[in-house]
């Protein structure tokens, strides 16, 4: 089996037993706290309606209203600057969910949208990903020189080093900005830009949600945007480092097997225009001669030739004296001929 087949089959086999074990890890973590949140959440409801004295159908309008509002306590959501940050998500493949058009127009609009600005945010992040890897090279490579290192050449290593760090300061200065302006915890605020930057987007945080923020705070905003900007073009630049590692990874294998079966090409004689293995398999046949040829191509069969130049024999065939060494055509009204050398060997031995 070759080694591409059996690196994507690892790879397969690799994929499914880590979404095995993340969904148990998952299970055990957050089973018990959602069975725990459903309660509580359930007695709370049965509090409100006796309290209250609401009927089920008006509880399921309240629900409506409150999840209905939500978006709306950043104020309005469809002006210029929300809707610049819902095409920022958008293009990003962020998807948090938090607004979402209603309408039919803005719901054609947005796949239309999707389907052309995707792949150009994608060519655009994975362009400023290379330039980001180019200008860490040259800083490597002058930060090696000034410390008189042997190699000043920047390695693959290297480059994953240096866009782990700028991924991880941003990620970590952008914890401290969001944990400032939301009132989230330093983690949540972490969380929240690590999901942002993967592109998971689960919605649970959001940022600009809040006091008015998107009409209120423009600054935010604009830090915000930029953030997201940058951080995901660092990100695509340490996934375009693992991904030129494993397309080399692939390269090599596949030089490797071209180096193993050059040997094997080398053991192969071509015989008028039929390619012949060493152990005498017909690998393939070339037929020279045309269409009108056909009769006499098949009445013509060529014997076993000690001699280095088929074509000098034919044309001494042709002259009636053919050297020795060479077999004449044989023809079915025409017994086969021996070479000259042949015919004196048989007579010295009787």
């Amino acid at each position: 089996m070759k080694r591409q087949n059996v690196r994507t089959l690892s790879l397969v086999v690799c994929t499914f037993t880590y979404l095995l074990v993340g969904a148990a890890v998952f299970d055990a973590l957050e089973s018990d706290t959602e069975s725990k949140r459903w309660e509580v959440l359930s007695d709370l409801r049965e509090q409100l309606v006796k309290k209250y004295n609401i009927t089920a159908e008006d509880y399921r309008v309240i629900e409506v209203v409150i999840i209905e509002n939500k978006p709306h306590k950043a104020g309005p959501q469809w002006k210029f600057a929300g809707a610049f940050y819902f095409a920022t998500v958008v293009l990003a493949m962020i998807g948090y969910g938090h607004s979402t058009p209603v309408t039919i127009g803005g719901k054609a609009f947005c796949m239309a949208y999707a389907m052309v600005g995707i792949p150009l945010g994608l060519v655009m992040f994975q362009s400023i990903g290379e330039r980001l890897n180019k200008f860490a090279s040259v800083v490597i490579r002058r930060a090696k020189t000034y410390m008189r290192c042997s190699r000043v050449e920047a390695t693959e290593m290297n480059l994953m080093l240096a866009t782990g760090l700028l991924s991880s300061a941003i990620i970590t200065t952008g914890a401290a900005v969001f944990s400032r302006y939301e009132g989230w915890s330093y983690f949540d605020s972490f969380y929240y830009c690590f999901v942002t930057l993967t592109t998971i987007g689960f919605g649970d945080y959001v940022a600009l949600q809040n006091d008015q923020a998107l009409s209120e705070k423009p600054g935010y905003v604009a830090l915000s945007l930029v953030f997201i900007l940058f951080g995901l073009a660092v990100v695509a630049a340490s996934i375009n480092l693992l991904v030129l590692r494993f397309m080399t990874m692939n390269a090599e294998d596949v030089r490797r097997e071209d180096t193993e079966l050059q040997p094997a090409s080398q053991h192969v004689l071509t015989l008028d225009g039929e390619v012949l293995a060493m152990n005498g398999k017909l690998l393939a046949g070339h037929a020279h001669a045309g269409a009108g040829d056909a009769p006499d191509a098949d009445q013509v069969s060529v014997c076993s030739c000690t001699c280095l130049g088929p074509s000098s024999c034919a044309a001494a065939s042709a002259s009636g004296a053919a050297p020795a060494g060479c077999y004449q055509p044989c023809r079915p009204d025409q017994p086969l001929q021996p070479p000259p050398h042949a015919s004196a060997t048989k007579r010295a031995s009787v």
